[in-house]
Formats: C-alpha cells, sequence, structure tokens
C-alpha cells in the first residue's frame, strides 16, 4: 500500500512539474524580452531540450546579429539542428557560422559538423548520389584544411563509406547493360569503371562482368564476328585472373574460358 502511494505521488510530482516547465517554456516563448528568452534557450539547450531550444534561438538570432553574444548564439542554433537530426539547416547554418567567424575557436568543429550534416544527408545507393559527392567534397576539403583534426579519422571512415556507395551506383549501373543484354553498353561502362575506380571493391565484379559481357557478345554474333570477339574475351579472362587468380569468380570464368578455347579450336 505503501508503495503504491508512493508511486502515485511521484507520477503526480512528474505531472506538475512538466506542466510547470511547459507553462514557463510558452510564457518566454511569447515574452518580448530578448534577454530571457536568450537564458532560457541556453538552460534548454544545456538539458538537451534541443527541439525546445531551437524555437527560442529562431527568434532571438536576429537581433543578436552584430553582438557579442553572437558567435555563440549562431553555434548553439546551428548545433540545435544537428542535434535533433536536421541535417539540412544544421549544414547551412555550420557554413555560415564558419564563415561569419572564420578565427573562432569553434570554426574546425562547425566545418567538421557542417560536412557530417552532408554525410547524413547522403541517400541509398539506388537513388541520386548528387548529396552524397556534396557530402564527399566537403569532407575532403574539411581533411585538407585540417589533416590533424581529431575528428579526420571519423571523417575519413564516411569518406570511404560514401565512396563506396558511389562506386556501388556506378557497377550496379554498368552492370545493369549486361542484365538488359546490351553487352557493347556494359562492356565500355565497365571498362570506365575499372579505370575510374583502380581501389575499388567492386573492381574484381567489374571484370568478371567485362568478361561475361564480351563472352555473350561474341556468341551471339554473326559468324563472320564471333571468333575476334571470343579472342577478345578470352583476354579480358587473362586480365580477370592474372589480378585476382583466387577470386571468387574463378570457378565462374574458367567454365567461361574452356568454352572460349573449344569454340575457338572449332573455328580453326
Amino acid at each position: 500500500m505503501f508503495l503504491k502511494t508512493m508511486k502515485s505521488f511521484f507520477i503526480a510530482l512528474v505531472s506538475v512539474l512538466l506542466l510547470s516547465s511547459c507553462s514557463e517554456f510558452q510564457k518566454v516563448l511569447k515574452s518580448e524580452n530578448i534577454g530571457e528568452k536568450y537564458a532560457f534557450a541556453d538552460s534548454l539547450y544545456n538539458m538537451g531540450k534541443y527541439r525546445k531550444s531551437l524555437r527560442l534561438w529562431e527568434q532571438i538570432v536576429p537581433s543578436y546579429r552584430g553582438k557579442p553574444q553572437a558567435e555563440r548564439i549562431m553555434y548553439l542554433y546551428a548545433d540545435s539542428y544537428y542535434q535533433v537530426g536536421d541535417y539540412y539547416m544544421s549544414g547551412y547554418q555550420f557554413e555560415r557560422f564558419a564563415s561569419a567567424y572564420p578565427t573562432s575557436e569553434k570554426t574546425e568543429e562547425a566545418e567538421y559538423k557542417s560536412a557530417m550534416s552532408y554525410a547524413e544527408l547522403s541517400p541509398r545507393y539506388t537513388l541520386d548520389q548528387g548529396e552524397t559527392e556534396k557530402a564527399l567534397d566537403k569532407l575532403q576539403f574539411f581533411i585538407g584544411k585540417y589533416p590533424d583534426s581529431e575528428y579526420a579519422e571519423i571523417a575519413n571512415q564516411r569518406i570511404i563509406e560514401l565512396s563506396t556507395k558511389v562506386q556501388k551506383k556506378a557497377f550496379e549501373i554498368a552492370k545493369g547493360y549486361n542484365k538488359i543484354i546490351d553487352y557493347p553498353s556494359a562492356i565500355a561502362a565497365l571498362d570506365d569503371f575499372i579505370y575510374d575506380y583502380p581501389g575499388s571493391p567492386f573492381r574484381e565484379a567489374a571484370f568478371y562482368w567485362k568478361l561475361d559481357s564480351q563472352y555473350n557478345y561474341a556468341i551471339g554474333s554473326l559468324d563472320r564476328l564471333v571468333e575476334p570477339r571470343l579472342e577478345e574475351a578470352a583476354l579480358y579472362y587473362d586480365n580477370l585472373i592474372r589480378s585476382y587468380p583466387e577470386g571468387e569468380y574463378r570457378e565462374e570464368a574458367d567454365k567461361m574460358k574452356e568454352d572460349i578455347d573449344k569454340r575457338l579450336q572449332q573455328s580453326l
């Protein structure tokens, strides 16, 4: 009975405090006292109540432009957007902060969070990668400007992650030509991919699908074109095996090469 009473009391107390807090926030929100809004926004930010603090920052930012407090307010304003996951706004506001206060002790962190904001906007690889490319530019600029930054390791990891996503998109587009039986386009696109991304985790697959495309292109050609195209396919096989002798596509590639050799032998 005692525990039940204490539990009810605690719930009631929390409810009163929440109502009181909400009431105070609404009062400050409607107030015309800018200093009071600043102090309350600062308090909410420090408590991790970023959404509420944002509503107050939005009201007071214009009033502090050009004043000594502006630098701090602009940083907290941008960071509040970052903390609530509004990355379009945080990327933009951190950029504005870095531009307005290039010598601030917070500029490095602002540029890092701006770049990371754009990284968060990167969509899944099947979609247009314009935002990903923009994020890569921002992150690479950050690393170039602050190579010894405490944020450099995380930024580099994000660069690898985003670069892989861009590469996967490019690879899947190139491979897609093979799937729709447009073998010449597949060969050209995969060739470009191999040249453009020499260190890509999809490089081996690109070599294999280039071989597959050339092989199928050859056996579906006019009789007079089959032999030279099979010979080209044999060269693609050699390139694949030379680069990845124990690769995951070795078995399929060997079967293709066996058929290529058989067909070439029959043409003699």
